[in-house]
Parts: C-alpha cells; sequence; structure tokens
C-alpha cells in the first residue's frame, strides 16, 4: 500500500515537471517575443543617435560663421523669444543685449516653405551665413538646436524667416510672405527616406528599401509624391501672401544669383563681405554627400508617375518665377 502510494506521488510529480516545462516552453515561444523584435525593428532608424559615424553631426559643430549671429530688432517682447546661450563656435548673440545689438526688420513674417528634403536646412545655412541673422523653424528639431540653429521653434519676427513643411490656411495664417523651395521629386523623395533612417546627413541601409519585398518602399514612395505635389501647390495657389518659387537646382548650379534673388524678395540688405564669404563657405556640413546605390531603387512605373507630377507640378511654378 505504501508502495503504491510512493509510485502515484512519482507519477504526479513527473506530471507537474512536464506541464511546467510545456507552459515555459509556450511562453517563450509566444507572440510577445516577436512583438519585441517588431518594436527593435521599428525604432532602429533612430540607431544613427547613438552611432559614431554621427557624433560629428549631433554634437556641436564646428561651423565657421561669416558673422556672429543675432536676432532682429522686434517689437515682440523680450520674454517671447527664446534665449540663446553664446556659442565660442557659433558666436550667438543673446536676447539681453538685442535692443543694442540686432538689426532692424520691418513688422512681418516670412515663411520658408518646402516638402521635407528639399534643401530646407541648407537654405537656412546660407541665409545666416550671407546675413547674420537667426533663422527659426515651426519644429524643434533637437540635431539642428545643437548645430547651428539655435532658433529652432522661435516663430516671430525676430527671425530672418521661419522653416515650415506645413500647408493649408492654419499653417499659412502667421505668414504675410513665403519662400517656396522646390525640388525634383524623385530627389527630394530619396532624401526624405535617407533622413527618416539615417538622419540628416546620413543614409538609408539598402536593406531598408527591400523590406517586406519592397512594399515598404514602394508605399513611401507613392504617398510621399503625393505630399510632394500638396506641398508645393497648395503654397503656389492658395496662400494669399507674396511668394517666391526657387528651385533647388538652380540654388545648386547658380548660388550667386538665387541667393542674391532671395535677399532682396526679404527686403534684406546685402553686405557684399558677408555674401562673398557666404560663397565661400557655401557647403557647410548640412548638405548630404553623395552615394551611389549598386541597384536603381525606382521601379519604372514609379519613374513615370514621378515624371509626370512633376512636368505638372513645374508648369504651374515655372509661371510664378
Amino acid at each position: 500500500m505504501i508502495l503504491q502510494s510512493w509510485r502515484l506521488f512519482g507519477v504526479s510529480v513527473i506530471i507537474i515537471i512536464y506541464i511546467c516545462s510545456v507552459l515555459l516552453f509556450s511562453i517563450n515561444s509566444s507572440p510577445r517575443s516577436n512583438q519585441k523584435n517588431e518594436r527593435i525593428e521599428r525604432f532602429s532608424e533612430f540607431a544613427n543617435f547613438h552611432n559614431s559615424r554621427f557624433r560629428g553631426f549631433t554634437s556641436k559643430a564646428n561651423i565657421r560663421w561669416c558673422n556672429g549671429l543675432k536676432y532682429l530688432k522686434t517689437n515682440v517682447p523680450n520674454n517671447m523669444i527664446t534665449t540663446v546661450s553664446a556659442l565660442s563656435t557659433n558666436k550667438v548673440a543673446t536676447t539681453e543685449n538685442i535692443k543694442d545689438d540686432a538689426v532692424y526688420r520691418i513688422p512681418g513674417l516670412t515663411a520658408l516653405a518646402s516638402f521635407p528634403g528639399s534643401g530646407n536646412t541648407w537654405l537656412r545655412y546660407l541665409l545666416q551665413q550671407a546675413t547674420g541673422i537667426l533663422t527659426g523653424s515651426v519644429y524643434k528639431d533637437y540635431g539642428l538646436l545643437k548645430t547651428g540653429f539655435p532658433a529652432e521653434n522661435v516663430r516671430n519676427n525676430s527671425v530672418l524667416l521661419v522653416k515650415t513643411h506645413e500647408f493649408g490656411p492654419k499653417a499659412w495664417d502667421p505668414f504675410t510672405k513665403a519662400i517656396l523651395l522646390v525640388r525634383d521629386p524623385e530627389k527630394a523623395i530619396l532624401a526624405e527616406f535617407n533622413r527618416q533612417s539615417g538622419g540628416h546627413i546620413g543614409f538609408a541601409s539598402p536593406d531598408r528599401y527591400k523590406r517586406t519585398k519592397g512594399k515598404y518602399w514602394q508605399k513611401f514612395v507613392l504617398k510621399n509624391l503625393k505630399m510632394w505635389e500638396a506641398t508645393n501647390l497648395s503654397w503656389a495657389r492658395d496662400f494669399s501672401g507674396s511668394i517666391k518659387v526657387v528651385f533647388y537646382e538652380d540654388l545648386v548650379g547658380n548660388l550667386e544669383v538665387t541667393l542674391r534673388g532671395i535677399l532682396n524678395f526679404l527686403e534684406f540688405p546685402i553686405n557684399e563681405e558677408l555674401f562673398s564669404c557666404t560663397l565661400i563657405r557655401r557647403e557647410g556640413v548640412f548638405r548630404r554627400k553623395k552615394r551611389f546605390l549598386n541597384f536603381d531603387p525606382f521601379t519604372i512605373s514609379m519613374r513615370s508617375m514621378i515624371k509626370q507630377k512633376k512636368l505638372e507640378v513645374y508648369k504651374y511654378l515655372e509661371n510664378l518665377k
């Protein structure tokens, strides 16, 4: 009788161990672990911020400004202007001396509007070099905040102009004038894909184009081609203030003439010494270097759609130049 009890106890222990083993195995194989992998994949595009290749950009950039940067003199109260600490490499004026050291500016606010990837940051850099005046933004990009654009998120007339990728009545409302920066949609979409995956001056890895057998990239192109068209045409057609269309290709190919035209539109006096310095230091650190892929990410149908949209939009915009 006692022997049978021990046998029953032994069998029970074996069954319990078996059940625990099955449960443990099922937990390790459950969808929860897959969710963790998906989370890592989803945020892998931000890994570059911890990558040594990008440390030079996310730390204080050693930019040689042609002149110390400062705010415009304005009737905006000082407490509405973001205070900026003076940087040894960037020479930025603080709001404490804005009344004594700032440049007079007539009331009004100018937008620097563009679809992402169109060269907005590079043009801001050029304008800060040519004028010595800070440019603002409707966004607060911490990477740019630390690398030459301390007036990020300043959106009043204490800055030369304000960067935006938005469009529509609410986006237009604060502005009396606008510079619309337009870039070839194929290059703009590619630049934005690289920015989302590799930061402002980084690149998307070749594997990103092939994600989900290329469907991810295909959807990205289709979605952003529509946004490129909507951004440019809405500003061009519906913005009620004065607008100047600037093609990125003109900025690259004929910088001197194009930049003079922009400064004239802003009604900002050109300092020839600063202007010459800007032409010498035109590159800066905000233009992505060229990289050649060993495959063409754009299919024939993609290129056909992009070409058609470009012809339609450029035809309309050319009449506004």
